[in-house]
């Protein structure tokens, strides 16, 4: 029969396991990894691209794709934090957000607020040294767009917030270019730009669907002030901005090729279908759908811009 002190021991070393384990995963939740993986794909796919397409880039090595993918990872993992840190006030109203790690009690908001600029910080020195200047320049532009501009000035102002806050994860796809080329140029710019364009009918789709938990929490959103009705037809026309835009880029100078311009038509015509059903049923389950369309675009169109790189058919 074991003892009263072995079985205190064993219990403190399980609840010394659990406590350690739970750490983790609220440090993984804060982070929010499902945007760290989409904003690191559109920053390497723009780096492989930029090593394929610009001429006076050479082929890059394995290490490289490592230290983008690294710098990458961190910025988007700070800002988010950052993002769980300043709405830890409106976070509770909402039943999508409640039960983070801050509202629900799981971590303490100033061990947020420590990590999420430390590993700010850490990303944007550690593309100054081991990516370049102007990598990590746009590192902190991404960073500063989405806790500065997004998060705490116009989210809770403004129903252009998703809108403007979309340069962030341009930023991530500009950082990518810049790591292979050491500058920027006009295909690297408006590739980059594509996650700007996307973002709204994006982000609105999710906004109509919870719309509800918006306008209890008092942040304005486009479907809380105009409607759902308009905001569809705001969706719509974001999206009919999207496809013409998308398909430029096969029609510049030196700009992406035929498997490009395929996989754009395609997918951004999906969108198009979709948003426009959205206009004749503007509801928060088909909101739902219409999201689910629209979230896969953007991993859909930088792999689109790596394969071409990969197999380029100019249409020039």
């Amino acid at each position: 029969m074991k003892s009263d002190g072995s079985l205190q021991t064993k219990k403190l070393n399980g609840f010394r396991s659990g406590y350690n384990e739970l750490g983790f995963n609220e440090i993984m939740e804060v982070s929010k990894p499902r945007i760290v993986v989409l904003l690191v794909i559109t920053a390497v796919a723009s780096m492989f691209a930029a090593s394929r397409l610009v001429p006076e880039v050479q082929e890059l090595d394995y290490w490289a794709y490592l230290h983008i993918i690294v710098a990458g990872a961190l910025a988007s993992a700070g800002s988010s934090a950052l993002n769980h840190y300043y709405d830890r006030d409106i976070d509770p109203k909402m039943t999508r957000t409640s039960s983070r790690p801050i509202p629900s009690g799981r971590m303490a908001a100033s061990h947020v607020l420590i990590y999420g600029l430390a590993v700010s910080c850490i990303s944007v020195v550690y593309g100054l040294f081991l990516l370049n200047p102007t990598s990590a320049f746009f590192i902190a532009v991404g960073i500063f767009s989405y806790v500065i501009i997004y998060t705490a000035w116009l989210k809770r102002l403004n129903t252009s917030n998703i809108v403007i806050g979309g340069i962030a994860g341009s930023a991530a796809a500009w950082a990518g270019w810049s790591a292979a080329t050491g500058g920027m140029d006009l295909l690297g710019f408006l590739v980059g730009f594509l996650v700007f364009v996307w973002t709204p009918s994006h982000f609105w789709c999710l906004a109509m669907k919870i719309k509800d938990e918006y306008a209890q929490a008092n942040v304005p959103m486009l479907p809380v002030v105009i409607g759902m009705q308009k905001t569809s037809k705001y969706i719509l026309a974001s999206t009919l901005i999207l496809l013409p835009y998308s398909l430029i880029l096969s029609f510049i100078p030196n700009g992406m090729g035929a498997v490009y311009a395929v996989i754009a038509t395609m997918s951004g015509s999906l969108m198009l279908a979709y948003h426009y059903k959205l206009t004749k049923n503007p509801t928060s389950e088909f909101a739902w759908k219409a999201y689910k369309v629209t979230a896969p675009y953007l991993t859909i169109i930088f792999m689109a811009v790596a394969l071409d790189a990969a197999f380029h058919i100019p249409l020039q």
